[in-house]
């Protein structure tokens, strides 16, 4: 939601988007979400017992390149019971680059003659961040989720099988 100012505003909301409750202990269900991430091309990095960081690049037609960032951190269910032991929380941040031209000119001082301007320029291409977005689709966290009950010994509830849930289809990019 953006108010009238334009600056953007949390909202909390009470929906489980970003994690879930599983069956296992923390290490456990970390371990599992480093093999889903694994699965799906994520380079992972920053591994602790409870908490671990995956990257993944994404090269697009235009020239546009897009780093997904997802970060999981495994605690100790607040009301652990015989079934639910682990809460995992996940968050994927977006940062998008363009390929952006910059030139330098150059000019040569000669003793005698003062300042002499010549035509000479070099160019460079660098990828410049233009946006950092955190992805709210709740689609994209579902499929995370899916992916990691495969590697879990019993699968956690999604609110997409809850009835009633309208879920939009989420499109990566």
């Amino acid at each position: 939601m953006k108010p009238p100012s334009g600056k953007l505003v949390e909202n909390f909301d009470a929906t489980d988007r970003f994690s879930r409750t599983v069956a296992v202990e923390p290490a456990n269900a970390c371990e599992a979400s480093r093999q889903a991430l694994l699965s799906q091309g994520y380079v992972v990095a920053t591994v602790q017992p409870t908490e671990m960081r995956g990257r993944k690049n994404f090269q697009m037609p235009s020239g546009h390149h897009v780093e997904m960032e997802i970060r999981v951190v495994c605690t100790e269910a607040a009301r652990a019971d015989a079934e639910h032991r682990a809460v995992v929380f996940v968050s994927a941040v977006q940062e998008h680059y363009e390929l952006k031209k910059s030139s330098n000119s150059a000019s040569v001082g000669v003793g005698a003659l003062g300042s002499l301007s010549l035509p000479f320029s070099t160019g460079t291409d660098s990828m410049v961040k233009v946006a950092s977005e955190t992805v709210t689709a709740p689609r994209f966290y579902d499929r995370f989720f899916e992916i990691l009950d495969r590697y879990l010994d019993s699968p956690s509830k999604l609110p997409s099988d809850q009835a009633g849930s309208d879920l939009k289809d989420f499109s990566e990019f």
